[in-house]
């Protein structure tokens, strides 16, 4: 390939002017970058680059149609539900992703969404700012029972590298970890079927891929066969939850409580059950769980070698 011309249709949501773009710099002949992109404006944008770098911005079949010179998308992220897999393969258009650069940022977010639940955080420091702190008169406030996390049980549903990160944070406070198997998975027999798993754990935290099997993974049934005052925490998709059963199970007091740091659509745009002003013990982040700059760096880097890899014959991180 003798040019090698590269388009950053979306580098918005990956660098808030943070980050060192010189190794994707040098990875290339010419990049052009663009903060968003429009679907409209994918085919003008591309044309003459052999790649196309994506973070959420979708490339459909008639984009790779339009743009005869593209080769290679590099996805700025893991997931890539927003590229034609089947067209980019039958135009032989290579497709690589990002993976593992988050585990260390997303796993300490987690945690945090636990200790948050578990200390009724969010509810003592709403009590300060209301004054109810400073009128009750004794130099302690504790109208929120607070758990302590030591010889509770924490169940993992997704036990790859981020899971394994977040048991041993977990570990790290004396909690015992149990993982459950997944639908659509080999049954393994160390771990739990679901309802055993959810039956015994104090806490229940997600870290499994959104897939035909996984979605709505944990609906009303799921809920309610959890421990009474058990907490539910999920930092990967929002569609692995039934949001309106959740949403209906923390306002008749079931859960302890329930942390998000994703929804099934995300801006939430349309509203979502779970924003409701009436759903109690609930934290809801906005997907920035894997956001620290020293994670989006490591993307830069992976993009670069991605790139790398594949103008020298040797492909790297490829999912098609």
């Amino acid at each position: 390939m003798s040019q090698r011309n590269a388009v950053f249709l979306d580098l918005s949501p990956l660098d808030q002017g943070d980050l060192d773009l010189a190794p994707l710099e040098r990875a290339f002949d010419r990049l052009t970058r663009h903060d968003t992109s429009a679907p409209g404006q994918l085919a003008e944008r591309l044309q003459g680059a052999q790649v196309a770098i994506v973070n959420k911005v979708a490339i459909d079949a008639e984009t790779m149609a339009a743009c005869p010179e593209l080769k290679l998308i590099l996805v700025s992220a893991t997931g890539v539900n927003n590229i034609d897999l089947a067209a980019a393969r039958s135009r032989g258009i290579a497709v690589s992703n990002c993976q593992g650069y988050g585990t260390a940022t997303v796993a300490q977010h987690t945690l945090m969404l636990l200790l948050a639940l578990a200390t009724r955080m969010p509810d003592y420091q709403a009590a300060v700012r209301s004054g109810r702190w400073q009128q009750a008169g004794a130099f302690c406030f504790l109208d929120f029972p607070i758990v302590e996390l030591e010889s509770k049980t924490l169940g993992l549903l997704g036990h790859g590298e981020l899971g394994s990160a977040v048991a041993r944070l977990a570990e790290a406070f004396g909690m015992r970890v149990v993982t459950g198997n997944l639908p659509g998975r080999p049954k393994r027999p160390d771990r739990l079927d679901l309802h055993e798993l959810l039956a015994e754990a104090d806490a229940v935290t997600l870290h499994c891929p959104l897939t035909e099997q996984t979605r709505g993974l944990i609906g009303r049934t799921e809920l309610d066969a959890m421990k009474p005052g058990a907490f539910l925490i999920n930092t990967a998709r929002g569609g692995l939850i039934d949001e309106e059963a959740l949403a209906d199970t923390l306002r008749r007091g079931h859960l302890g409580g329930a942390a998000t740091d994703v929804l099934t659509q995300e801006p939430p745009v349309d509203g979502n059950p779970l924003l409701a002003p009436d759903v109690p013990r609930l934290i809801v982040t906005p997907h920035s769980a894997w956001g620290s700059r020293e994670a989006r760096q490591r993307i830069v880097g992976q993009l670069a070698e991605n790139a790398e890899a594949f103008f020298t014959g040797r492909p790297l991180r490829r999912v098609d």
